[in-house]
């Protein structure tokens, strides 16, 4: 998927205009977003960092390989940042940068409109 950050900000208004929907930044935000696993991996990040052992035992039924993608597609998008501490074996962590942070709270307003 092509990276959302960076484009202009289009409102309910704008989108509603003549603009197409893979260039409106509210429809591709929500197509990103809504891939699978997608909000799950930030809403289990949201407590702090965690590795990907547990973030694979966090979330039941996503593939490592799936888990690995999200985590790649979420730090390429700067929602997330990967530390590699230098013990013996290397220490990976994972966790929500301000930015990720931010869309955490914004998927808790969408879960909270869901069950309304």
């Amino acid at each position: 998927m092509e990276s959302f950050q960076g484009e202009h900000l289009h409102t309910a208004e704008t989108c509603s205009g003549r603009l197409a929907p893979e260039t409106c930044s509210v429809t591709r935000t929500l197509a990103f977003v809504g891939s699978k696993w997608t909000p799950l991996v930030i809403f289990r990040l949201r407590s702090g960092a965690k590795r990907y052992s547990e973030l694979l035992q966090l979330l039941p039924g996503i593939s490592p390989k799936t888990l690995a993608d999200r985590l790649q597609t979420l730090e390429g998008e700067g929602l997330l940042t990967r530390t590699v501490h230098p013990d013996k074996p290397p220490r990976v962590e994972y966790a929500l940068t301000e930015r990720g942070r931010g869309l955490s709270d914004i998927l808790d307003t969408i879960a909270e409109w869901a069950v309304t």
